[in-house]
């Protein structure tokens, strides 16, 4: 036993695998990992709260520029929230790290035809169509 300020902590001096100051019994507090907190916004924009999901997602993306998976999630957010600007922006980058993402072309292009830019949604859609995206 180890004591610290007149307690006993109940761990043991040097033994791996129990950390000091963490009571007998006591739980550590939880940090969330990117990928709990992936799971989590995924799960709010499956319940119909896309503002939530993308504020989680915000972060995961900050954290992780490249990941596909969360840039097309934080996409979905956005487009599902109707922060149309914010998911062209989300869904480029997904286009710029996965060319041949037929869905993420999709998706954009949907996006500039609900901004009123059928034109430039025309080149994603023939794109898409070409990659056989449904």
């Amino acid at each position: 036993m180890v004591f610290r300020g007149g307690r006993r902590t109940g761990c043991a001096v040097g033994k791996p695998g129990v950390s000091a100051g963490v009571e007998p019994g006591v739980t550590p507090p939880f940090e969330p990992d990117l990928h709990s907190e992936y799971l989590r916004a995924d799960l709010f924009l499956a319940m119909g709260q896309p503002i939530e999901a993308a504020r989680i997602l915000t972060e995961v993306v900050e954290a992780e520029p490249e990941n596909e998976a969360a840039l097309e999630l934080l996409a979905r957010a956005y487009f599902g929230s109707a922060q149309l600007h914010r998911a062209e922006e989300a869904l480029t980058r997904l286009v710029d790290l996965a060319p041949a993402n037929g869905w993420a072309r999709r998706a954009l292009a949907r996006t500039l035809e609900r901004q009123s830019r059928a034109d430039d949604a025309a080149v994603h859609h023939r794109v898409a169509y070409a990659l056989g995206a449904a």
